[in-house]
């Protein structure tokens, strides 16, 4: 009896012992097992769930499953293309069959544990069954981790963080929460029978597929869909009403609520942290959203235990079917290159000609600690969006004033950061290998400030902006260092250009808080205890103060300045209240830590001092002198001032009303006037007509296809020759500025031009004013950035009356004078 038991025994042990053990059938573990299957070898495909691939089970019906990024091959014996959810599906079922792939459904794995002899794998699931495994491909994604709201109310029966069926939802008020694909899609979804409002806590959609980018965007523009940006919620209710949830926000403009019949949140998931500990893989850093620690051939700390898909930070279908592909190859013996190996090779050829994307991957590894916590994995994705950059010696990388705001990490060699020194006369500060710039312009939005050149030897890998917040999103050691960086330089460059290494470091590693406010939010009041020095990162704040029981604007203090000094260096209460004018970002540091430093640098507090003064007697002069001022800043700041960069205001005491501007504007840009001098809004004797403000953040470049909106150095917003006429630019401008016009045709003499040399229209024929097969275009003002000169607008006017000036220059007028 005992014989014939262990006979069944190593018999049942037989057969649950296979070379390859997959877990999880998403798109990288059915790839990975297909591959196996093709390959004739004994495998096992685990599904917890009752069918294949249920992350895309549970997606909407209907869902278009999208192929990004479409620049990357497929490599799978598992077919996928674009296409509808349940055609995938289908398609998917028909060759686990075909491929005879073995697949067990309802097989949800709890334990997996590694013989320290053999080196194999025991397998226990939920079920009581067991097996046992050469290799283990652990391809299980997020889905079962999702993110809540984390607020009061995130639990309510109306509240949800899936969708399955947007057609289960008619004529309903429904709120979906994230920017993410998830989101984007179930909004449009149920915008086709419903009213969705789509909240967004960024400014814009940066982590979704272009795609979808594009068809969110085009929604909002047609009014299908509103969506609130920079919206944080707070709170979510039960009311007695005819809707049943009340949904609390804070916005751009401040705080505000709307009532809703459902909430649905899409706000994406983490990885199964404790299960994956479990098993025995580690993780860099005790951060919710770390990756787990991958070799570039996906394999973890964990011999043979490889990792693929969502939870190694690789979401995207291709992505994950191609390292499916591409574990087993590894598995037999017969590893193959990345997919993305011949596309990275063609950017780096011209660095690093004789090396492999793996050897300068771990060059930048090494080089860069703001990427110390990146896999290999991570930074070829990082690089498949990035230029590598090796400029001349003693070239400009940027000028101190321009607008751009890509990030740059330098990998070899030096840069020089010519920046004012305390003297007033240029001081250069050296940046090496390992060190980054351009963070600044990157997160406010603003002009650069200082002139970068090169060195000997110097080599840097410039990021775009999107693909860099992409990063600090999903990287929390990247954005942590990216605000140590930020409070660095700005220490450095504004607050204290005399302070040494030493107490700078002290500065920032004394605890830095990243505070966040939309617009007309309190950052402190007059009379509260002083809690730091507040660093703007983004945005802008008016400082004001209430005298005679009337609140007074002192100032205007925007991106990469400093408030709140005075009462630190004065062991005093705030003298004065400070209040964000548009979403705004403030780096606090701590009293302590500041107060400490102040009383170790005498020269630097007698520097602070001096400021001091130079502020409190501006301040009394503005006290004194405020009566209307206060009012017209506030005026200005309501029409959205507050995130210009160069406005047009029109002093009407001294405006004839020639309309010369108008008309110069016209005869500048093709026939069609850039500006409206009657429209816009009026105080006092100040007008702001109808024109571009080139906002700090424009979000008219948000979404054009053709990418024919772009910034010059010099901050001008302007659209090339490359507009479609889509309008998607008009729609978006907060202002009205944009509008689409047809270029009109060049004038012709009539008359006698006519008769003498065939020019213009025959006597009785009017020209016509528009070409009829011309498409309209979107026009908006360039500032004539191309014109000697400046603004025509501005040179036309015969008495001085109209003016360009940047809001800054604009207070600070208002205040002196």
């Amino acid at each position: 009896m005992t014989d014939s038991n262990n006979s069944m025994n190593a018999q049942n042990d037989s057969k649950n012992h296979f070379t390859i053990a997959v877990i999880g059938s998403g798109p990288g573990g059915l790839s990975a097992a297909a591959r196996a299957a093709a390959l004739g070898i004994p495998h096992i495909l685990l599904e917890a769930e009752a069918h294949a691939s249920d992350t895309i089970y549970k997606y909407q019906k209907g869902k278009h499953v999208m192929a990004e990024p479409t620049i990357l091959p497929v490599r799978s014996d598992m077919p996928f293309e674009a296409g509808p959810r349940e055609v995938l599906l289908d398609t998917w079922d028909s060759h686990l069959d075909s491929l005879k792939v073995n697949v067990k459904y309802q097989q949800r794995v709890t334990e997996i544990v590694r013989d320290p002899e053999t080196g194999h794998f025991s397998i226990r699931c939920e079920s009581g069954a067991t097996y046992t495994s050469i290799n283990v491909v652990l391809a299980i994604g997020l889905q079962g981790n999702i993110r809540k709201l984390g607020c009061q109310g995130e639990d309510l029966p109306l509240v949800q963080y899936t969708l399955a069926d947007p057609g289960e939802y008619v004529d309903e008020t429904i709120i979906v929460v994230g920017a993410g694909d998830a989101a984007i899609e179930n909004a449009l979804g149920l915008s086709l029978q419903n009213n969705v409002i789509m909240m967004v806590r960024a400014d814009e959609f940066a982590r979704c597929k272009e795609g979808n980018r594009r068809l969110i965007m085009a929604a909002e523009k047609s009014g299908k869909i509103k969506i609130h940006y920079s919206a944080k919620v707070v709170r979510i209710e039960e009311v007695k009403a005819k809707k049943p949830l009340m949904y609390f926000y804070n916005g751009k403009t401040g705080e505000g609520s709307i009532a809703c019949d459902r909430v649905i949140g899409r706000l994406g998931a983490s990885p199964p942290r404790q299960l994956i500990e479990r098993f025995g893989v580690q993780f860099p850093n005790p951060s919710p959203g770390a990756l787990p620690v991958l070799t570039e051939s996906y394999e973890s700390n964990v011999p043979k235990l490889y990792i693929v898909g969502a939870l190694g930070g690789y979401p995207l279908i291709k992505q994950a079917m191609n390292q499916g592909y591409e574990v087993v190859q590894t598995i037999i013996g017969k590893p193959v290159l990345p997919a993305d190996e011949d596309l990275l090779l063609a950017e780096l050829k011209h660095w690093k000609p004789n090396h492999s994307v793996s050897e300068i991957a771990d060059l930048i590894l090494k080089s860069v600690p703001l990427f110390k916590d990146l896999t290999k994995l991570q930074i070829r994705e990082v690089l498949l969006d990035s230029t590598i950059l090796t400029p001349e010696p003693g070239s400009i990388i940027f000028n101190k004033f321009d607008y751009t705001d890509t990030f740059y990490s330098i990998i070899e060699g030096r840069v020089g950061i010519e920046i004012s020194g305390e003297d007033g006369n240029p001081k250069i500060i050296k940046l090496s290998s390992g060190q980054y710039f351009g963070e600044m312009s990157l997160i406010s939005g603003r002009r650069r400030t200082a002139t970068i050149h090169a060195r000997k030897n110097c080599v840097l890998l410039e990021i775009p902006r999107r693909a860099m917040l992409k990063l600090m999103a999903g990287v929390d050691s990247v954005r942590i260092q990216m605000d140590e960086v930020f409070v660095r330089n700005a220490i450095s460059s504004y607050i204290g250009p005399m302070l040494d290494t030493g107490a700078v470091n002290a500065l920032v590693q004394g605890s830095v808080e990243l505070r966040r406010y939309n617009a007309n939010e309190v950052l402190f009041k007059e009379d509260d205890e002083a809690d730091g020095l507040y660093l703007i990162r983004r945005g802008s704040v008016t400082v004001s103060k209430k005298v005679d029981n009337k609140v007074k604007i002192l100032s205007y203090v925007s991106a990469g300045q400093y408030v709140g000094e005075m009462a630190l260096v004065n062991n005093a209460k705030r003298s004065a209240t400070v209040t964000a004018t548009v979403m705004t970002e403030a780096l606090v540091l701590k009293s302590v830590t500041f107060k400490q430093q102040l009383a170790a640098n005498p020269a630097w507090r007698a520097s602070i001092e001096s400021q001091i003064v130079d502020r409190t007697k501006k301040n009394v002069t503005m006290e004194t002198n405020a009566t209307g001022k206060t009012e017209l800043i506030q005026f200005m700041l309501g029409q959205g001032v507050g995130e210009a960069s160069d406005i047009l205001l029109i002093n009407e005491t001294i405006c004839v009303q020639c309309n010369n501007c108008e008309i110069a504007c016209a005869e500048t840009h093709g026939g069609t006037s850039r500006l409206r001098r009657e429209a816009g809004a009026t105080f006092a004797n100040i007008h702001i007509p109808d024109a571009c403000r080139h906002c700090e953040h424009p979000e008219c470049m948000k979404d054009c296809p053709p990418d024919a909106l772009s910034r010059h150095d010099n901050g001008e917003v302007y659209i090339s020759d490359a507009c479609i006429g889509c309008g998607n630019c008009e729609h978006n401008c907060p202002y009205g500025v944009i509008h689409m016009a047809m270029e009109k045709p060049p004038k012709r003499g009539a008359g006698l031009s006519w008769l003498l040399f065939g020019l213009g229209s025959a006597p009785g024929k009017r020209q016509a004013e528009y070409d009829p097969k011309a498409v309209k275009k979107a026009v908006k003002c360039d500032l004539c950035m191309d014109i000697k000169g400046g603004p025509a607008c501005v040179r036309a006017c015969p008495t001085g009356a109209a003016i360009r000036i940047s809001p800054e220059k604009f207070f600070k007028l208002s205040v002196e004078r």
